[in-house]
């Protein structure tokens, strides 16, 4: 009677995962499969012609390596993506101490932690919109900075490698910083008191229970922040795109791998896009191996 029981539970927990299997199956795995099967055609538009499919084996693959715009796109992702993470995880790991800390007695701590989330809730292309509105030639900020003597003429910063890669570092860090505080805020408010008691009678002071206590307890939350911030980085693509309007200047130079993708879908050259995707998903899986091992090892260690 009691095994009946148990599988007639059972049956309801099934009954309750097909509306997940059922969307998965829809929108993920079968677009997975076929984005792999597209990969191995060359298939794409030459005017008004369709060319393919043709079975062309790992050509694709053969040909997006060996192209040295592949390795330029990536080294602007990852330099965008590192113009991002490092002041965001600073600036996370600080607030969220500040918040967390019974000792400051911070008001109003429920208003600015809404503030400092709210970028996450605006769409990127609308954030990317106001950012080229305000750093334009003729925009508020040149304004402000010939006003007060530092420019004698208005700086084009959509035209300076640094600056532009600048901005779009400093938009994704403004809209993800307040994710990446609550993460750790969550992660620091979990920690047992008792352990920071204990090292305040050993005679540990704040900045040695800090880097002595919450951090190596924070390992965890610092992985699941590392690993998808790099799936968020390797993924850029709509505050670069809007603003420089899809050309990716100067020179190319904030063009990340999704922006390249898209220019091989919208040319429906869907042989080439697919290899490009797969080959995202395994540098993705791979980075993402590489911190698991590397944390463990650590562990271990």
């Amino acid at each position: 009677m009691k095994k009946s029981k148990i599988v007639q539970y059972n049956k309801w927990g099934y009954i309750f995962l097909i509306p997940f299997m059922v969307v998965y199956l829809l929108f993920q795995l079968i677009p997975l499969i076929t984005t792999i099967w597209n990969s191995f055609f060359e298939n794409y538009l030459s005017g008004l012609m369709q060319v393919g499919p043709n079975f062309v084996g790992f050509g694709n693959y053969a040909d997006i390596l060996s192209n040295p715009d592949l390795w330029l796109y990536a080294g602007n992702t990852v330099i965008m993506w590192i113009l991002c993470f490092i002041p965001q995880l600073f600036f996370s790991l600080l607030l969220a101490a500040w918040f967390t800390d019974p000792s400051l007695r911070l008001k109003g701590q429920g208003f600015f932690k809404t503030v400092i989330y709210l970028p996450n809730l605006i769409m990127a292309s609308a954030f990317a919109m106001l950012f080229y509105t305000l750093f334009s030639v003729s925009g508020p900020i040149n304004s402000i900075l010939m006003q007060i003597g530092l420019f004698k003429e208005p700086f084009d910063f959509l035209q300076n490698i640094w600056a532009a890669r600048g901005l779009v570092g400093f938009m994704n860090f403004i809209m993800w910083f307040g994710n990446t505080t609550i993460l750790l805020m969550a992660g620091m408010m979990g920690i047992d008191p008792s352990l920071f008691e204990a090292a305040q009678v050993d005679g540990a002071n704040s900045t040695q229970i800090f880097f002595k206590v919450t951090l190596p307890l924070l390992k965890p939350i610092f992985i699941y922040v590392l690993i998808t911030s790099l799936i968020g980085g390797l993924q850029m693509f709509d505050v670069p795109q809007v603003l420089t309007k899809s050309t990716g200047d100067p020179m190319r130079t904030t063009l990340t791998l999704i922006m390249y993708l898209n220019k091989h879908l919208y040319s429906k050259n869907y042989g080439m896009g697919g290899a490009l995707s797969v080959l995202l998903f395994i540098i993705t899986a791979i980075l993402s191996l590489l911190v698991f091992r590397f944390s463990s090892g650590r562990k271990e260690a």
